[in-house]
């Protein structure tokens, strides 16, 4: 499978890296200056250089980089020679951008009538949001996860960095398969249409429902509720989330089981108890969890009671985790400039397509001989005139 990457930022890029990291051959075009997410932090060694930054450098593994400047008549000719044989072309530009460029749906087809073209953008194609710009917390506040999420005594929180973006491209990356199946299968190419915010909304599913079938809305979680915290409890070393599904919770067996005998008190014997001393019955639990150190407490709560508990891990316990280990999940990759690091690995394993890690994020326009010379046919000198004249 060959695929034009118009992408940058993250939604995009990360939907290409999908393809790319499971054997796709990823074309990445960028503008001369490059993908503005080379200037985005954080940069190895604290260092800011447009090869460094650790968040490209993981959006972009396994793909070729050329640089093309696409307001050029040149650039969009080279662009149509490359896409002549591409199976997929991706991109994540304001939807006004492509039709400006004589790159739109309908005129790349005529060039590839094949083709699956992959758009996305913040509001979609159409609507009357189409051309608002947004960010991730927008996307959230719009997209009404924002509302339900956090404590019932605050403003409504986000979660960290760039989540509706990877949302997204996961997203996108799913329906770029999904079109070009279609295709194998003899259908005709098409357009995919990828609205980050309706991929957030997406994921509200079950509030959605509650909200149309009953009128109710869900509510963000208050502080103390009268049973089993599910926010962070502070153990001897950290944090903890001891959560109780499936049923009554066996207060005694709670009891018992972390060394809070003062859970049997009868301020909490009822339900109804429970709840009117919310409070004081959160202090009670932290007060015996307070007493665990948290990787013990997680692992006797699981084999001895089949509680469901979590330690909530540092960054330096994600990479140290015994189970990520086992499963050999994160993958080290050498980079020409970053040098060796560490990375996400495969978001899914697949035992006859196995994702694979083998090539860093290229440097700027590292690819544009490999290209435009030995796959297009353009010559040494025409590279020199391109470099000039701000093609490439």
């Amino acid at each position: 499978m060959r695929v034009l990457d118009l992408t940058h930022h993250v939604a995009g890029p990360y939907c290409t890296k999908l393809l790319a990291d499971f054997g796709a051959e990823v074309i990445k075009v960028e503008r001369p200056r490059g993908d503005p997410a080379r200037g985005m932090p954080p940069f190895a060694k604290d260092k800011p250089h447009p090869e460094r930054s650790l968040l490209f450098a993981y959006l972009n593994t396994n793909k070729k980089s050329v640089t093309l400047n696409l307001k050029t008549p040149t650039g969009r000719s080279l662009l149509h020679r490359l896409l002549a044989d591409a199976d997929i072309l991706v991109e994540n530009f304001a939807p006004r951008v492509m039709p400006a460029l004589g790159l739109d749906y309908d005129a790349l087809t005529k060039v590839n009538p094949a083709l699956v073209m992959v758009s996305i953008s913040n509001f979609g194609q159409s609507g009357p949001y189409r051309d608002y710009k947004a960010a991730d917390i927008v996307h959230y506040a719009l997209g009404g996860l924002m509302y339900i999420f956090g404590s019932a005594e605050r403003a409504p929180l986000k979660h960290a960095l760039r989540q509706t973006q990877f949302k997204a491209g996961a997203n996108a990356a799913t329906a770029a398969l999904i079109g070009w199946y279609h295709r194998q299968l003899g259908g005709a190419g098409q357009r995919i249409d990828i609205s980050i915010q309706e991929c957030v909304t997406s994921a509200l599913r079950d509030t959605t429902s509650l909200y149309t079938y009953a009128g109710s809305t869900r509510q963000r979680q208050p502080k103390y509720t009268g049973d089993m915290p599910r926010s962070p409890v502070p153990a001897q070393d950290g944090y903890i989330v001891p959560i109780h599904f499936g049923g009554a919770v066996d207060w005694d067996g709670v009891a018992d089981f972390i060394g809070a005998p003062q859970l049997r008190d009868e301020a909490f014997a009822t339900p109804e108890s429970r709840f009117n001393n919310a409070q004081a019955l959160q202090e009670a639990l932290e007060a015996g969890m307070a007493t665990w150190r948290k990787f013990e407490l997680m692992r006797e709560a699981h084999k001895r009671r089949g509680h469901i508990y979590g330690v909530v891990h540092s960054p330096a316990e994600v990479l140290a985790s015994e189970q990520y280990a086992a499963r050999g999940y994160f993958a080290s990759i050498a980079h020409p400039v970053i040098g060796e690091a560490t990375y996400p690995g495969a978001p899914f394993i697949m035992s006859e397509t196995p994702w694979r890690a083998d090539t860093p994020a290229p440097p700027l326009g590292e690819h544009n001989r490999e290209i435009l010379c030995d796959r297009l046919g353009l010559s040494k000198d025409d590279l020199n005139l391109l470099t000039a004249s701000g093609v490439i």
